[in-house]
């Protein structure tokens, strides 16, 4: 018997909340806190009567910690899924900490305001001593791990699918198919239409900052940044066909250099269509992607704020999206001495998705992760005290329980490598 809060009630927080419903022999109870309490009251609404878990919801602006510790400390949860945006992840945890209670995101930390001079100072000394310039990295959170340590609480953080699942694909390939890992690349191929001319699948100020930012990798275990979108190439995806991917800077680089040190090269590849980037260049280049406010009659805006305003909200586009998401990881490496390849990976169709919880496939690519690693916190499985990402855990009972929630995994020992 477990008690829960979620933070957030956004396409991705409504998937974790239904899945973790449908476990009510261990999410017993949970409460829905979101700044926008009608969307917590609506899907209270919508599951009552379809499960056994007990549910209340509440108001909470998760940008202000003394409402949030006062919320943790009223409800007494027992974790703490922070599925809100990446902006509010430091006073989050802040709050855990003060409340005393287990913490898990699905995407690291990354500042709401890029301009802020605090911010700012940290960052640009990042850059230079890393070698990479996306506003969001790990350090922020890694900087709690004696604090969580010492309160005996554990933070789960990026426990969404990438990062989250593609973590746990490493530290399986680690476990099961290598002695020791030369190189990595993670696919990220959404080969599903929703027949907008242009919308993105998760919150767009996340995605278009992650998508217009700088790519980089890692080769020969350092940093290598190049201009955003400069390296293409196509790959065969089972299950979708031929699409064309880009190289991204992706957070769990960071993280696996780290933990899987011996890896030389470390990649991350999203596909995106010729209109969506056709859309993106434009908008960027008229500044619509910038995060500095700007006056406009009188007021002050953002204009990536406001152009989130204009595009389709993530949340309702699963009706209307057909077609599958295949992502995953190839390795290479050597086993006994011998050299070989393997690829794991996950399809996931639209409209299944949408049939069972109502969203599209990426939200709930992200939403079934997420309810996952809540789990295993909950069963003790992943039991340790400070701050860590997924691959620093045991994959095979998260695995085992992705397999069973939707989420099962597909493997090929002879995969075609990118080059």
């Amino acid at each position: 018997m477990s008690r829960v809060l979620v933070i957030g009630c956004g396409g991705v927080a409504q998937v974790a909340i239904q899945k973790c419903c449908q476990v009510d022999d261990v999410f017993t109870d949970i409460c829905i806190a979101s700044r926008t309490v009608s969307k917590c009251d609506a899907l209270k609404e919508k599951l009552e009567g379809k499960t056994k878990t007990k549910m209340t919801t509440a108001k909470v602006n998760a940008d202000n910690k003394d409402e949030v510790v006062a919320l943790i400390k009223s409800y007494q949860p027992d974790l703490v899924m922070n599925i809100a945006l990446p902006y509010q992840d430091l006073t989050i945890m802040d709050a855990c900490l003060e409340a005393g209670v287990n913490y898990m995101d699905t995407a690291n930390y990354e500042p709401e305001d890029t301009d802020d001079p605090s911010w700012r100072a940290i960052y640009e000394k990042r850059c230079t001593e890393k070698g990479f310039s996306a506003y969001f990295d790990y350090s922020w959170q890694w900087a709690y791990k004696k604090k969580f340590e010492e309160a005996g609480l554990t933070a789960l953080l990026g426990c969404g699918f990438d990062p989250g699942v593609t973590q746990a694909y490493c530290a399986y390939a680690k476990k099961h198919e290598f002695d020791t890992i030369d190189t990595i690349d993670i696919l990220d191929c959404n080969g599903g239409d929703h027949g907008y001319a242009f919308a993105t699948n998760f919150n767009p100020e996340v995605n278009l900052r992650e998508v217009s930012a700088p790519g980089s990798y890692i080769e020969n275990n350092k940093w290598v940044e190049i201009p955003a979108m400069s390296i293409k190439r196509e790959y065969n995806f089972d299950g979708v066909g031929k699409k064309d991917m880009y190289l991204l800077h992706h957070e769990e680089i960071e993280s696996l250099n780290v933990n899987i040190p011996e890896a030389k090269r470390i990649r991350f590849f999203m596909t995106f269509g010729q209109s969506y980037l056709d859309h993106m260049r434009c908008l960027e280049d008229v500044g619509m992607l910038s995060t500095s406010p700007v006056m406009f009659e009188g007021k002050e805006i953002v204009p990536i704020k406001f152009l989130k305003a204009l595009l389709p909200d993530p949340a309702t586009l699963g009706e209307r999206t057909v077609g599958k998401t295949n992502i995953g990881c190839i390795f290479t490496g050597k086993k006994d001495g011998q050299e070989k390849s393997y690829y794991i990976y996950n399809i996931c169709d639209h409209q299944e998705c949408y049939k069972e919880v109502g969203s599209q496939a990426v939200s709930y690519t992200t939403g079934v992760p997420a309810m996952c690693g809540a789990l295993m916190l909950l069963e003790k499985k992943w039991n340790k005290a400070g701050v860590y990402t997924v691959e620093e855990f045991d994959p095979d009972p998260f695995i085992a329980a992705l397999d069973q929630y939707g989420l099962p995994k597909k493997e090929n020992h002879h995969p075609v490598l990118v080059d």
